[in-house]
């Protein structure tokens, strides 16, 4: 019986550094949401990107597990990674409509 070696390539390598790219948006989407509640003196917006800070930090805590299961060779994420990416994904998501709505 032949043994099979998954070469992966670089897909575990991509993953990992998306998961570093993505936490610097969100942290430098942070920095406008801060700078312009402090200017224009919006309480709420100064929260947005609080909440956004602690959110980049989550991210970047996310891209270190997954770093670190992509190195010991464990390609499928934890079920509640993908919950929590999920959830965050959903709050967001509401977070968003919410404000168009209280643009209005």
């Amino acid at each position: 019986m032949s043994t099979v070696i998954r070469d992966p390539g670089l897909q575990p390598e991509r993953t990992a550094l998306s998961w570093t790219r993505t936490a610097l948006v969100v942290a430098v989407n942070a920095l406008l949401a801060l700078r312009t509640g402090l200017v224009e003196g919006e309480p709420w917006l100064v929260v947005t990107g609080a909440v956004l800070f602690f959110a980049a930090g989550a991210v970047g805590a996310v891209g270190g597990v997954r770093r670190r299961e992509l190195s010991e060779g464990r390609y499928a994420p934890a079920p509640w990674l993908m919950l929590a990416v999920a959830a965050a994904t959903l709050a967001a998501a509401a977070a968003g409509i919410a404000s168009v709505f209280a643009g209005r």
